[in-house]
């Protein structure tokens, strides 16, 4: 089993590597008055590390939400 897990991360990481090489063009992106050139590839890993970190941060949020509003007030007497 040890093998398989090691063969799938190479098999992982070639698509990666390929993916990366094969996305070199430069692309430029542009919020309001800043400017950014970089490589096709970056720019989707950023997109893609800023997509998980937002979304961990605002499932979390949501979670909160739902267990603030399913728990019971406490009866103050």
């Amino acid at each position: 089993m040890r093998y398989l897990y090691l063969v799938l991360l190479l098999a992982l990481a070639a698509v990666v590597f390929l993916f990366k090489f094969q996305n070199l063009d430069s692309v430029t992106v542009q919020f309001l008055s800043a400017s950014l050139t970089l490589p096709l590839s970056l720019l989707l890993l950023a997109v893609y590390v800023l997509g998980m970190l937002t979304g961990g941060t605002l499932m979390s949020l949501v979670r909160t939400w739902v267990h603030g509003a399913a728990t019971k007030p406490p009866v103050n007497g």
